[in-house]
């Protein structure tokens, strides 16, 4: 018998009425069941949030710090445990589950870090004019308020980390949704916090279903929402509450840069192996994963062979080999939309070169050539497996091909000329440019996030902290400066 997950309601374990059951998209066996929240248990967790916020926002750094450290410890000590854990849910292989684990480790540190020097506060003279004399400014940032955090199901952990660990360290209670497909990682979280001193109430893990959420996202006690995943939900949440503060971090279609100059043998090899491996890791499902290829003509012809080669390397299979590097999708749902899109590529003339077949929710990696620019898998998020390669006539084609996208995430740009780099930084109409690699690069300290119909804020657990949290200047008079 498969034990049923409790959820975590205002820091402790409860279970509502019903359940649903967690499965492996690999092969189909039960991965845990789930508790539901009641509605009532629902209010219960938001009541609980909103009316600890104050003292929440008042608890010392060096508390909510400990917390954080804390986390970051037992992720350590668990980390081949919720590895397999994340493996079975997600159907991502063990090697990239357990650098996820990594991740997750490091952005609770870094939490605890800026949790201890977030909000020194800025000190302004306003002397300089007469009206000002004798008066000093002093810069604070305090949380706007609960956060709603809505994580994905791509990386179930980590991204789960990404919300909760920035508002712990701001000090804004946070209620965590797990994506319904891979609840389970984010459960763990819950585990762990409970082991901590945090204010009852400071936190909740509530498996909420999908259509449960317009409603939470409407609560006013709940002023600032964190949502990660697909451009359209991400963007009727924000149209349905206008007046709060929404940070999104939605799709790509990441575009890897292979210019004239990156044109020996070792380069065009480690370009090749890059673009592989970071094309097919997560089955495709990263909103970073390199979806285009624009090569420079000048080295296309050397470069494409190579890519296909690299893109047949990659080892498919059972995701808890620790051999594979490329499991099954989330779903098989989600693998025949991936199918679907392939074919109507090639239907229109795409060459395939190498893949293009399914097996239940595992698509082999692919790549596809001289894709005309109007099918879907040229305009849209392929999140799967598949790789396109265009060929371009020098730098200004090339970037024109980047920003000739509704997405802009994150593009890498294979130069070794510094001034090539600036110029792409200024001219690619994404959020950030990755030289000398693919787009496929995040440090969980940096800013992350994008441009157009990629999103709007950015996560990164400073950059997060700031969002969650507002300046509220105060002003002191009758100082002798």
């Amino acid at each position: 018998m498969t034990s049923t997950h409790a959820f975590w309601l205002a820091g402790r374990q409860a279970t509502g009425e019903d359940t649903f059951d967690v499965s492996s998209p690999w092969d189909g066996r039960l991965v845990g069941r789930v508790s539901v929240p009641t509605d009532a248990q629902v209010e219960e967790a938001v009541a609980a949030a909103y009316a600890v916020r104050d003292e929440f926002a008042a608890t010392p750094a060096h508390v909510r710090a400990a917390a954080l450290d804390h986390v970051s410890r037992r992720l350590v000590e668990r980390t081949e445990e919720i590895a397999r854990l994340i493996s079975a849910e997600n159907g991502k292989p063990l090697k990239w589950a357990r650098g996820e684990v990594g991740r997750a480790v490091s952005v609770f540190r870094f939490a605890a870090e800026e949790a201890r020097r977030f909000n020194g506060g800025e000190a302004q003279r306003l002397d300089t004019d007469l009206g000002g004399q004798g008066r000093l400014a002093l810069t604070r940032r305090f949380p706007k308020g609960v956060v709603l955090g809505i994580a994905p199901f791509n990386f179930p952990l980590n991204l789960c980390a990404h919300k909760i660990a920035p508002a712990i360290a701001a000090g804004a209670p946070i209620i965590l949704k797990p994506a319904p497909a891979t609840p389970l990682s984010g459960l763990i979280i819950g585990d762990l916090l409970a082991e901590t001193e945090l204010p009852a109430g400071s936190w909740s893990v509530l498996p909420v279903a999908n259509d449960k959420m317009p409603a939470l996202v409407r609560d006013e006690r709940l002023p600032v929402i964190s949502f990660t995943g697909s451009e359209k939900v991400g963007y009727a949440i924000m149209d349905s509450v206008p007046r709060k503060h929404c940070t999104l971090e939605l799709g790509g279609n990441g575009a890897a840069v292979v210019l004239a100059d990156w044109a020996s043998d070792e380069d065009l090899d480690r370009a090749a192996q890059r673009i592989a491996t970071f094309s097919n890791y997560q089955g495709g499902q990263s909103c970073i994963s390199v979806q285009r290829v624009i090569a420079d003509a000048s080295v296309y012809d050397r470069l494409l062979p190579r890519v296909v080669a690299a893109v047949e390397a990659q080892v498919t299979g059972d995701p808890g080999d620790d051999a594979t590097d490329v499991g099954p999708l989330v779903s098989e749902d989600a693998a025949k939309r991936v199918e679907t899109w392939v074919q109507e590529a090639v239907d229109a003339g795409a060459a395939l070169l190498t893949g293009g077949k399914r097996d239940g929710a595992s698509y082999a990696p692919t790549v596809l050539a001289d894709v005309p620019a109007d099918v879907t898998i040229s305009c849209e998020e392929v999140f799967g497996p598949v790789l396109t390669v265009q060929k371009v006539n020098g730098e200004a084609e090339a970037f024109a091909a980047v920003n000739d996208s509704k997405y802009g995430l994150q593009a890498g740009v294979f130069t070794h000329d510094l001034q090539t780099a600036f110029r792409a930084h200024r001219a690619l109409e994404v959020g950030g440019v990755v030289v000398g690699d693919v787009p496929s690069y995040r440090a969980d300290q940096m800013p992350y996030g994008g441009v157009k119909q990629s999103g709007v804020g950015r996560e990164g657990v400073r950059f997060a902290m700031e969002d969650y949290t507002y300046e509220r200047v105060l002003v002191l008079t009758g100082i002798d400066l």
